[in-house]
């Protein structure tokens, strides 16, 4: 186990207290190198289930006792990143996966069982594929996919683009580019809300820069302001701030209350977290010590109405939540020091009301979900 030191402070100066009984951790998988996961009900059963996608195979693991089922087994249909998504209307959630490069997005037809799910191509012209966001970016009521091109490569270099899906999705997917050439840096995950209070859903991303961009970009996150209509080019790009090392998650919520969307932000390939108050962006930091915050996620995960955040470092270990005082005030509670991961998710997994989370283990090879019993112990 790697020893790291048993206060870790952001710059309040609050520490980052472990709390070994108030959450507690469980494996669903080990042994397989994993990117990203997921939960959802997958099989109609009121259960959350979970897919991952490990060792270069589909895996769904059967809520509650992790039952393995491969869904898809191609290693070189491996993804860096994945969402559920019911694709076809028909009731059921179906899955999306994403290929970093050469870029690949494709969907998982859910036919209502357990095996048989069946394998469609949603794009293979944009490559870099690091993020995909599932929305409604056009507000037609069904829900969008929007997917990142990082690499300065193809037709669609250093890009960010949405698909409209088709009534028949197993059709050529609608795409539409929003950061047309003007994302480089190494673009990493994606956001939607409504930034500027106009009533269209804008896009967010962050570049992570470092020695493997293209010299002088990255380190910044932003975010493309919708048209009147999504589907026409026009998206405008507003920078949020610059000399951001390693940026790599920018997320969309009004973090103090004040009815004004902010962002919230994790530096994945640097340090620590910020988020930047709406609309003239000044930043707070917190977190600043933590290592390689690769993921990102909020939720209310104590209950009491305001936006909480979560996060696994891949470099220092650490799981932790950060606590919301409702103005923005965040106090850091550690979940576990030996946990690696590149992806995190939020969801009521055991079903009893509050929010836990789900990690997808990178190089600590596994799935791990943690149980949230703050509840329980009256916190």
């Amino acid at each position: 186990m790697r020893i790291f030191p048993l206060l870790l402070l952001f710059a309040s100066g609050s520490a980052l207290a472990m709390e070994p009984t108030a959450w507690v951790k469980h494996v669903v998988h080990t042994g397989e190198h994993c990117n990203t996961a997921i939960v959802g009900d997958f099989t109609g059963d009121g259960r959350a289930d979970v897919i991952s996608n490990s060792g270069g195979a589909c895996r769904l693991f059967l809520a509650p006792d992790w039952k393995e089922i491969v869904l898809h087994q191609n290693p070189e249909h491996g993804c860096i990143h994945s969402e559920a998504m019911d694709v076809d209307q028909d009731g059921d959630l179906d899955y999306i996966g994403a290929r970093y490069n050469p870029g690949l997005t494709f969907w998982l037809e859910n036919p209502g069982t357990i095996e048989g799910w069946k394998w469609h191509l949603i794009d293979d012209q944009i490559h870099g594929i690091h993020g995909v966001l599932v929305g409604d970016v056009n507000r037609d009521g069904r829900p969008d996919l929007i997917a990142n091109g990082a690499q300065p490569i193809g037709d669609f270099p250093e890009s960010v683009a949405w698909y409209d899906v088709p009534d028949d999705p197993t059709q050529p997917w609608t795409r539409t580019i929003v950061a047309k050439s003007d994302a480089p840096g190494l673009t990493h995950y994606l956001g939607l809300g409504d930034l500027n209070g106009d009533g269209r859903p804008d896009i967010t991303t962050a570049a992570k820069g470092g020695p493997m961009a293209p010299e002088g970009t990255g380190d910044w996150f932003a975010w493309w302001e919708a048209p009147q209509d999504p589907l026409r080019s026009g998206w405008k790009k507003h920078l949020i701030a610059k000399e951001q090392s390693g940026a790599t998650n920018i997320l969309p919520v009004d973090v103090d209350g004040d009815g004004q969307m902010d962002v919230l932000c994790s530096r994945g390939h640097g340090f620590g977290l910020c988020w930047f108050r709406g609309p003239d962006w000044k930043r707070t930091d917190f977190a600043s010590e933590l290592e390689g915050p690769h993921c990102l996620t909020i939720a209310d995960f104590d209950g009491d109405g305001d936006p909480d955040a979560a996060t696994c470092a891949k470099d220092s270990h650490i799981s932790a939540w950060f606590e919301n005082d409702g103005k923005g005030n965040f106090q850091i509670h550690r979940l576990d020091d030996d946990q690696a991961a590149y992806d995190i998710r939020s969801a009521d997994i055991d079903g009893d009301g509050d929010i836990d989370l789900l990690v997808a283990g990178q190089t600590s090879q596994n799935v791990v979900w943690y149980e949230n019993r703050m509840a329980s112990h009256g916190q």
